[in-house]
C-alpha cells in the first residue's frame, strides 16, 4: 500500500455522484446520475478517484468493479459542464495527488491510474459508453458488456481530439486500424463488433449481466492470489515499456519472491489436499 492510499483509507468522504460497497471482498463503485445516463462531472472524478484509492487500501478487498446505475454505463461528459469548461483545465493538476515515486509516471495522469492499482478492476458495462465513459472502460484490466451496449468515442463529433491517452490505450486493445476507424469517425459501435475487435471480453444478456461479471470476480476473490494477480497485472502494463529481455529479467526477479512467498505455499497445499486456498496476499 502506498502512502497515498493509506491516507486515503483514513479519510472517510461522502461520496454525491457515485455509490460505494464492499461485499464478500468485491468492492463495487456505481456511477449514480442515472437520470442523466451517468454524465461524467469534476464531482464524479473526484469521488472515483478517492473509491479506486479506497478499494486499493482496503485488504477486505481483493477485486473492484466499475459500473453505473441505470440504463447506462456512462454516456460521456456533463454537456452543462462542458459548456462551461476552461481549456486550461485539461492541464491543470491542482485535483491530482502528489506524485507517488512508487507508481510508474504513465500511470498518475488524471484518468490513466487505474493500471497502477494492484487489484483487478473489472469495469461491468451496463448501457451506453461513450466519450469519457469509453476512456474509463478501456483503463480498467477487463470488460463485460450487456449485449444492448453502444459504444461510441464521440470525441470528433463534437470538435474534440482523443483526450486523455485513449489514443495510447485503444490502439493497444482493438489494434491500430480498428483505433483509427473508431476515433476518427465517431461511429456508433454494436456489442457484437466490440466483442469481435476486443474492445470487450465478454457479452451477457442485460438481466444476467451483474449475475454473470459477480460470479467472475467472487472467482478471483475466492481462488486467485492477490499477490500472484498484483504482479502480474504490473507486469503486463509495464510490458509496453519493456524489451523481451527486460520482461524476462524482471519476471525471474518476481518468480524468485513469489516461491518464498506463503501464497505460493498455499497454493501448492491446496492443491495437494483438493481443498480451497487461503491466500492471505504475502
Amino acid at each position: 500500500m502506498t502512502q497515498q492510499q493509506r491516507a486515503v483509507a483514513q479519510d472517510p468522504v461522502a461520496y454525491q455522484h457515485i455509490l460505494y460497497e464492499v461485499s464478500d471482498k468485491i468492492a463495487t463503485i456505481t456511477l449514480n446520475r442515472p437520470d442523466r445516463m451517468n454524465a461524467w462531472t469534476p464531482i464524479m472524478e473526484r469521488d472515483v478517484r478517492h473509491a479506486m484509492e479506497s478499494a486499493a487500501a482496503d485488504d477486505n478487498v481483493r477485486v473492484i468493479v466499475l459500473t453505473g446505475a441505470g440504463r447506462g454505463f456512462c454516456a460521456g461528459a456533463d454537456m452543462d459542464a462542458l459548456k462551461g469548461l476552461d481549456p486550461d483545465d485539461i492541464k491543470r493538476a491542482q485535483s491530482l495527488p502528489a506524485f507517488d515515486m512508487n507508481r510508474r509516471p504513465d500511470w498518475q495522469s488524471r484518468y490513466g491510474y487505474y493500471p497502477s492499482i494492484s487489484k483487478p478492476i473489472i469495469g461491468m458495462l451496463n448501457g451506453a459508453t461513450a466519450g469519457i465513459g469509453l476512456v474509463h472502460a478501456l483503463y480498467c484490466d477487463l470488460r463485460f458488456a450487456a449485449d444492448n451496449t453502444v459504444f461510441t468515442t464521440a470525441f470528433s463529433r463534437r470538435g474534440l481530439i482523443a483526450e486523455h491517452g485513449i489514443s495510447w490505450m485503444l490502439p493497444r486493445i482493438v489494434g491500430h486500424a480498428n483505433a483509427l476507424d473508431l476515433l476518427m469517425s465517431a461511429r456508433r459501435v454494436s456489442s457484437d463488433e466490440a466483442l469481435r475487435i476486443g474492445l470487450v471480453n465478454r457479452l451477457y444478456p442485460p438481466d444476467q449481466l451483474r449475475e454473470q461479471t459477480f460470479a467472475y470476480a467472487r472467482d478471483l476473490a475466492d481462488f486467485v492470489s492477490p499477490s500472484a494477480i498484483a504482479v502480474i497485472k504490473r507486469q503486463l502494463y509495464d510490458v509496453p515499456f519493456q524489451t523481451l529481455a527486460e520482461a524476462t529479467i524482471d519476471a525471474n526477479r518476481e518468480m524468485v519472491v513469489a516461491l518464498r512467498g506463503s501464497d505460493f505455499r498455499e497454493g501448492v497445499a491446496s492443491f495437494m489436499e483438493k481443498r480451497p486456498p487461503r491466500f492471505t496476499g504475502k
